[in-house]
């Protein structure tokens, strides 16, 4: 992805820019994991502007693992598409966040933008490989 989100990918990970509580690091692309989160981030019931989330990165008590783990240059395409895919079937309404890649390191992360919604809530999809039905809220 050519263009790039309007924050520095090195402050969030030092959490200079912005708080902890809006910022969530993923080791790996887990479709389930990083979909409840971004629709916590897009129903942003707190008001404090949605989150962002940083695939490549492990945590341990909230803080991250650095240097960075990094996800396969190779699959930033296919995390993007199934990004693209989650919003517009595990979302109600449709909902997309702003999606960028980062080289740190060597490493490659991928980070997303999800702004609090001007339609929330935003219900998802429960149990998407687990059999689960049903909608709910995080």
């Amino acid at each position: 992805m050519s263009s790039k989100l309007p924050i520095n990918v090195e402050d969030l990970l030092r959490q200079r820019t912005v708080e902890g509580e809006r910022i969530e690091y993923k080791a790996g692309w887990n479709p389930e994991a990083v979909l409840h989160t971004v629709c916590a981030f897009a129903n942003d019931f707190h008001n404090l502007g949605g989150g962002y989330i940083i695939i490549g990165v492990e945590e341990k008590e909230g803080q991250p693992v650095l240097p960075p783990k990094g996800v396969s240059p190779k699959s930033v395409d296919l995390i993007q598409r199934e990004i693209l895919e989650l919003g517009h079937h595990a979302l109600q309404p449709y909902y997309h966040p702003p999606i960028a890649s980062y080289e740190l390191n060597g490493k490659t992360l991928v980070v997303l933008w999800s702004p609090g919604g001007e339609t929330s809530p935003y219900p998802n999809r429960r149990g998407l490989f687990s059999g689960g039905r049903g909608w709910g809220s995080f």
